[in-house]
């Protein structure tokens, strides 16, 4: 098996901060899961909290949460409607283990970010560099220091999921 070479990976964009606890049925309600196709997902991504987070997110953002993001049940389509909605990444003090992994799974960078909730504002403008976990707030008036994704996880993010992680893999393979 061969070494993971450590690439860089950047994101970047405008603020929109939560709270804690933002469980699983906040992040798409359980009535939505019926739909398979993301962007019909995005469409009521945060609906209970934010009514017009579609909007405000389509144009890509960077989501900020204090602890417990993603807890509650386990659902992939939690991941899925925030990335179809335009959310690049997501800061938080902490997350719930599934949803962490169905993120990245999906494409979609969590960074655990000690102290984000507290530093960061909604609407501050936040650059992520996604494989060293230096994150730069207003263009550097703050730089706060994100658990670095690394490995395979960060090969995942960069491939844009675990499925097209894995595609990539099987043509290098056939090639």
């Amino acid at each position: 098996m061969g070494t993971v070479q450590t690439r860089e990976f950047v994101v970047e964009g405008p603020v929109i901060k939560v709270g804690d606890n933002i469980d699983t049925d906040v992040i798409i309600p359980a009535r939505y899961l019926v739909y398979t196709d993301p962007s019909m997902l995005a469409k009521h991504a945060m609906e209970p909290l934010i009514p017009n987070f579609l909007e405000k997110a389509s144009k890509g953002v960077i989501l900020v949460a204090g602890r417990g993001f993603g807890m509650g049940s386990s659902r992939e389509q939690a991941a899925m409607a925030l990335k179809a909605a335009g959310v690049k990444a997501v800061l938080a003090e902490s997350f719930a283990r599934i949803f962490y992994r169905n993120a990245i799974n999906n494409g979609l960078p969590v960074l655990v970010v000690p102290g984000v909730s507290k530093e960061v504002n909604e609407g501050d403008f936040v650059r992520i560099n996604v494989s060293t976990g230096e994150v730069l707030v207003n263009n550097g008036q703050k730089v706060l220091r994100a658990r670095p994704i690394t490995g395979m996880a960060l090969e995942i993010l960069i491939s844009g999921g675990l499925l097209e992680y894995v595609k990539s893999r099987e043509t290098l393979n056939q090639g």
